[in-house]
């Protein structure tokens, strides 16, 4: 009897896809191309859009970092705090990471999204794709009730994103990035208004997902 990968861990076979793009778990060969692609750049070096400051590396640790994250984040999923990094690829090649994380899921149906994208794919709208393509599989695809963003309030892309989506403001949050106080702005997209926008959104297929369902404490 042959034995797959999937059948220890059906995250493997799960699969977002879009008009333009896909979005699932990468191959170790897709993983190196993403560690490249971070070490090329993903923002101007004299700002940071991330509350962790991962891309200030250097190139060679700044790849390996995100190596090293992909597995991490794998080797502690629990269904009480998980973090699901899926690779986003344009015709065939990896251009960046879009991810959704959340701790006691199962209670509060709530998720967080956060991504990244190689500088060369920035621009061009494959931004708001991958992210209507995480919020579809959220709401259609896990059942949650909200899902949640932040972004620091000189990362005008990001927040430009989340209004385009449809999420709406939800407060602010106070920081300390590079040793200066920094102020994120903070959005939320509920059910009911995800569900209202229907019409604005690019299709969106979800596959492999019902033997992951467990995984995500549903």
């Amino acid at each position: 009897m042959h034995t797959a990968l999937t059948d220890y861990w059906p995250l493997a076979g799960l699969r977002v896809t879009t008009p333009r793009l896909e979005l699932r778990l990468p191959t170790t060969d897709e993983l190196v191309q993403l560690a490249e692609l971070a070490g090329e750049g993903v923002h101007p070096p004299e700002e940071m859009p991330f509350l962790f400051p991962w891309t200030d590396l250097p190139p060679p640790e700044r790849g390996r970092s995100v190596i090293q994250y992909h597995w991490r984040m794998a080797g502690q999923w629990v269904p009480e705090n998980w973090a699901l990094e899926l690779a986003v690829l344009h015709e065939g090649r990896p251009v960046g990471v879009q991810s959704i994380a959340a701790k006691n899921y199962a209670t509060l149906r709530q998720v967080e999204s956060g991504s990244w994208l190689g500088r060369a794919h920035q621009g061009k709208g494959i931004g708001t794709e991958m992210r209507q393509a995480v919020v579809h599989l959220a709401f259609a695809g896990l059942d949650a009730t909200d899902v949640v963003s932040g972004a620091l309030s000189h990362n005008t892309t990001s927040q430009a994103v989340s209004r385009k989506v449809g999420y709406r403001p939800d407060g602010i949050a106070r920081h300390v990035v590079r040793d200066v106080a920094v102020t994120e702005h903070r959005y939320r997209l509920t059910r009911d208004e995800w569900t209202a926008d229907a019409a604005e959104r690019p299709p969106v297929t979800v596959t492999g997902l019902e033997p992951c369902r467990p995984l995500f404490g549903l």
